[in-house]
């Protein structure tokens, strides 16, 4: 793992949806732990489930632990919404008001008890959480240090650099890129987007890490 100190909460984002996102929680948390700090995954929202987060077992099998108590109580998944769509939609379609509220203060105790959070958030950065709210709102407004997570597929490039364009205009902290090699279906296309990205990211963001998820 970099030196660099990984701080308390990390908000893990996409350049999409679909992108293996929760593939890049899970082994970021496993990474960390493998530093002997203690670290937690929780989910901001999740849809298209009810009652339990599959994104929430898809971090536990990546970390290999099982479910915690802390997963069993919905501790880190507090909002579950039973539509597979963006959150405001699922919520209209659920009939619930989405307090997001819920999901801060379930970091907070999760904060109390592990050394690191990460939290993952639904979609891309531009994801409506409510009408007129979106995901990078909630960033900026709880000031968490973010990661993105990316990939090679056609269009990945422009997709990042939009990405990191808002965060920078936005005023968050990008902590990390993670480049998740899943989706490497076109070798020339995969090798070039993570030489572009690597370098784009080393130049014009030189305070954030650029991390490459091993093939297997």
């Amino acid at each position: 793992m970099h030196p660099k100190p990984f701080p308390k909460a990390l908000f893990i984002t996409g350049i999409g949806t679909d992108v293996g996102k929760s593939y890049a929680t899970g082994w970021l948390a496993k990474e960390i732990a493998a530093t002997g700090k203690s670290v937690i995954t929780q989910k901001l929202i999740q849809t298209g489930n009810r009652d339990v987060s599959e994104d929430i077992e898809i971090h536990r099998r990546i970390m290999g632990i099982p479910m915690q108590s802390v997963d069993l109580c919905r501790v880190t998944a507090p909002i579950i919404l039973s539509y597979p769509a963006s959150p405001h939609l699922a919520a209209k379609i659920d009939g619930i008001e989405l307090d997001y509220g819920v999901a801060s203060a379930a970091t907070d105790t999760l904060l109390n008890k592990y050394d690191h959070v990460l939290i993952e958030g639904a979609g891309g950065l531009m994801v409506p959480l409510k009408e007129r709210y979106l995901t990078i709102d909630y960033i900026t407004g709880h000031k968490l240090p973010t990661v993105v997570v990316t990939n090679g597929r056609l269009g990945s490039i422009s997709d990042t650099l939009l990405t990191l364009s808002a965060l920078a205009a936005a005023g968050a902290d990008v902590f990390a890129v993670i480049y998740n090699p899943y989706f490497d279906k076109d070798k020339t296309i995969a090798d070039e987007t993570l030489g572009y990205l690597s370098a784009y990211v080393q130049e014009k963001f030189p305070d954030t890490l650029f991390l490459s998820m091993p093939a297997d």
